[in-house]
């Protein structure tokens, strides 16, 4: 009988992963919306600016103590608590506004809120996958979270700003009934957390993630070129509205160009099972640096929208599934007692070196012009795959390597022989250009790997 596959036949996980998918769509459209509604408030573009920024600040500052929280306590009820302080905080703008005390330090507070509930639910959430889906099901389970992140980061900041025309309060009103959703199904979930083994004395600092991986020789260089796809892709984003401002295209032409990532990360994620068979990991890696490389200098050389987008479709396509080879290697490979830590040490490399991209970039196309700065990328990426994916080639650990047995969860999730981490489209430490092109544009976006650029971004390789 043919397998029914991790979404019909593992009932914690279709919940799990049905409530992760409204609360990232419900999040992609008050993304959007937030800025919106600092302006209809009577804010300027700086007041604007700086929720968002107070949003990612407070999840960069606590990614490391959130990852040491959840190798401590017990998961399942890390995220019911995130998700119901999400509730309350994002529930709080339609109230108020019903109210007519809406005002702008109420934005700030709930941006400050909802960051630091969401750094902690993140790792949580990573390794509750780990703790649902046995290893047999792992990468068909990081396929549909990047299939479902894709799909969210695509359609949200439409249906965001659609529901912003409507009426300015809906987006956020949707977003907070995305989290009570969420909550909900967390509370039927049968499985309970594994806890860790009994042996040696658990190492319990913080920094104990960042020192395993700097003894995974092969899984950091793999998170390496990762962090440069991300660097590149969130680079690329900045440069794609210039190449395509200064070719003379408007708003709707630079919108639909932008919009061809989210469609080259739905189809690759659908794809991604189907890719993992027929390429081994430093295969995979290499085929994605030939075609980053190749695609990059493509931009170089011309301006029009009806070339830039099905470049960019073709870019895209190969990054989810690179990104499950990330987050099945991190979870696979990595003692239970550090998931959480080793999630949140991979996600500041993704992350921390993407969020340079935009800076740089502009200082680039000043200094050195459109054409120049796209060649440049492109080289940038080369040098990274031969650095990076060619030794992959001789090597086939990534995956491979044994893993330490671990007990089995219950409910649907059988035996699995070791911990695995995930990250923001299948693990949150994501080590490529994946569903989104910005890291953390969504709370629930596991493997931050995002490399593409776009108008929302996420990790690829993780």
């Amino acid at each position: 009988m043919a397998d029914p596959g991790v979404l019909r036949g593992n009932r914690d996980f279709r919940r799990f992963w049905v409530g992760s998918a409204l609360s990232t769509l419900g999040s992609q459209m008050s993304l959007i919306a937030f800025p919106l509604l600092v302006l209809s408030l009577g804010g300027g573009a700086a007041q604007a600016g700086l929720v968002a920024s107070c949003s990612l600040v407070t999840r960069m500052l606590f990614r490391l103590p959130a990852g040491q929280l959840a190798d401590r306590m017990d998961r399942r009820r890390l995220m019911l608590g995130a998700d119901l302080v999400r509730l309350v905080a994002v529930g709080s703008i339609p109230l108020t506004a019903g109210l007519g005390h809406l005002a702008y330090p109420q934005l700030l507070v709930v941006a400050v809120v909802e960051g630091l509930a969401t750094s902690i639910f993140t790792p949580a959430s990573t390794i509750a996958v780990r703790d649902v889906v046995s290893e047999d099901q792992l990468s068909d389970a990081l396929a549909k979270d990047q299939a479902a992140l894709a799909a969210a980061s695509l359609v949200g900041p439409f249906l965001g700003g659609w529901l912003f025309t409507v009426d300015r309060i809906l987006p956020f009103s949707a977003d907070a009934l995305s989290y009570a959703v969420s909550a909900a199904l967390l509370l039927r979930m049968a499985t309970r957390p594994v806890e860790p083994g009994t042996g040696k004395p658990a190492d319990n600092s913080l920094t104990a993630g960042m020192r395993w991986l700097a003894r995974q020789p092969m899984l950091l260089r793999a998170l390496a070129f990762g962090a440069l796809l991300n660097l590149v892709g969130s680079a690329a984003e900045v440069a794609m509205v210039v190449t395509l401002r200064g070719g003379g295209s408007g708003g709707t032409s630079i919108g639909l160009v932008m919009a061809c990532a989210g469609v080259g990360a739905v189809i690759g994620s659908l794809a991604a099972p189907k890719v993992l068979k027929l390429l081994r990991p430093g295969q995979l890696f290499l085929a994605i640096g030939t075609v980053w490389s190749c695609g990059l200098a493509v931009f170089a050389a011309t301006r029009q929208p009806f070339v830039l987008g099905p470049v960019l479709v073709v870019l895209i396509l190969l990054t989810p599934p690179a990104g499950i080879v990330v987050g099945q290697a991190l979870l696979s490979r990595s003692p239970r007692e550090l998931l959480g830590r080793v999630t949140t040490a991979a996600n500041l490399l993704i992350a921390g070196l993407a969020a340079l991209g935009p800076i740089l970039t502009g200082a680039a196309l000043e200094g050195i012009g459109v054409s120049r700065t796209w060649l440049l990328l492109a080289v940038l990426i080369a040098a990274s795959t031969l650095l990076a994916a060619l030794p992959m080639l001789r090597d086939t650990g990534l995956i491979d390597a044994p893993s330490a047995p671990s007990p089995s969860g219950a409910s649907g999730a059988s035996a699995a022989p070791a911990p695995r981490t995930t990250g923001d489209a299948g693990p949150e430490a994501a080590a490529g250009p994946a569903a989104t092109a910005r890291p953390d544009a969504h709370p629930d976006a596991r493997p931050d790997v995002a490399a593409a650029p776009q108008s929302n971004a996420t990790p690829a390789t993780a």
